[in-house]
C-alpha cells in the first residue's frame, strides 16, 4: 500500500494542480487570510477598479470546508486523473487548454444576468465529470454502493442527486454546457467531417512547455526549450579562429563527420603487395 506521499508523486501534473490550489484557498478562509468576497466574480469591479485577478481566482474556491467541498475534490482525484491517464495521456497542453476553455465558457455565460454565479469552481469540476461521462460512456460505475449506471449517465445522476439534497442547480447545469461545447468542438464535429475548431494554441503549448511538466505528442514546441544547448556566444577553436555562426555547407559537413584527405601513394605505406586473411585466400 503507497503511502500519502507516494500516492500524491504519483498524480499526474495538471489534476494535482489544480486540486491543490483549490485546497489551498479553502484552506487559506478557513485560516481567516482573506475575505471570500475577494476572489469573488464580480465584473463590475474587474472592469471599473481593473480587479482582473477575479476571472481567475473564482475557479479555485469549491466552497467552505463541508461533504460538498469533499466531494468535489473527489471528483478531480479520481475523474480528473481518469481523463489525464486516459484519453489525454501525453497529452498534458490539449488538457490544460481543456480546462482553460471551460473557463472561459463559463465566464461568458455568468456575464448573462440570469445565469451569474460569483464561483465558477463547481461548474469548472462538474464539467469535468461530463467530459469524462462521454469519454468513458460504458465505465460501469457505483453511487454510494446504491445505484450501478453507465459512465454516460453519471452527470445526469449526480444533477438528480443535488436536485434531491436540495443543492443549487445552475452551477452544475453550466458546467455540463460547456463541457458538451468542448467535447462537440474536439470530438463529435471532426468525427462527423469537420475540422476541429478548438486545436490548442501554440501559445499554450509554451506555457507547459516552460512549466516543465507532463508530456505533449507531437508539440509543436519542444518540451525542454533549452534543450541541447550548452553555451551560447562565440567559440575558439584550438588553433583555428573564432566562430560565430556556420554556412549550411559547413554544417552538412559537420554532420557528415570529418572528411578524408586522400594521402600521397608514397606516404603511410608499410606494406605493397598480395595480402592474405586468416582461414581466406
Amino acid at each position: 500500500m503507497s503511502t500519502p506521499g507516494e500516492y500524491y508523486r504519483s498524480l499526474p501534473p495538471v489534476s494535482k494542480t489544480y486540486g491543490v490550489a483549490c485546497l489551498m484557498t479553502t484552506a487559506a478562509l478557513y485560516l481567516g487570510l482573506y475575505k471570500r468576497w475577494t476572489i469573488a466574480l464580480e465584473y463590475e469591479l474587474v472592469f471599473k477598479r481593473f480587479q482582473v485577478w477575479r476571472l481567475i481566482t473564482n475557479f479555485f474556491f469549491l466552497g467552505p470546508f463541508s461533504f460538498s467541498f469533499a466531494f468535489r475534490l473527489i471528483i478531480i482525484a479520481k475523474y480528473g486523473v481518469s481523463l489525464e491517464r486516459g484519453p489525454f495521456d501525453k497529452r498534458t497542453a490539449d488538457y490544460v487548454w481543456m480546462f482553460i476553455f471551460g473557463a472561459l465558457s463559463l465566464l461568458v455565460m455568468a456575464a448573462i444576468p440570469p445565469l451569474y454565479i460569483r464561483f465558477m469552481g463547481p461548474s469548472l469540476v462538474f464539467m469535468i465529470v461530463y467530459i469524462w461521462g462521454r469519454e468513458f460512456p460504458n465505465a460501469r460505475i457505483s453511487i454510494y454502493g446504491v445505484v450501478s449506471l453507465k459512465g454516460f449517465y453519471l452527470p445526469w445522476a449526480l444533477l438528480a442527486l443535488n436536485l434531491i439534497f436540495g443543492n443549487p442547480l445552475m452551477p452544475d447545469i453550466l458546467g455540463m454546457v460547456a463541457g458538451h461545447l468542448y467535447y462537440f468542438l474536439t470530438v463529435l464535429h471532426p468525427l462527423a467531417g469537420g475540422r476541429n475548431l478548438l486545436k490548442t494554441p501554440r501559445w499554450v503549448h509554451k506555457v507547459v512547455a516552460y512549466w516543465g511538466e507532463g508530456f505533449q505528442v507531437n508539440a509543436p514546441v519542444p518540451s525542454d526549450p533549452s534543450a541541447g544547448i550548452a553555451f551560447r556566444g562565440r567559440s575558439h577553436r584550438l588553433g583555428g579562429m573564432a566562430t560565430q555562426g556556420s554556412s549550411p555547407e559547413q554544417a552538412q559537413t559537420r554532420d557528415q563527420g570529418p572528411v578524408q584527405q586522400p594521402m600521397p601513394a608514397a606516404e603511410g605505406v608499410a606494406f605493397r603487395g598480395r595480402s592474405y586473411r586468416l582461414g581466406g585466400r
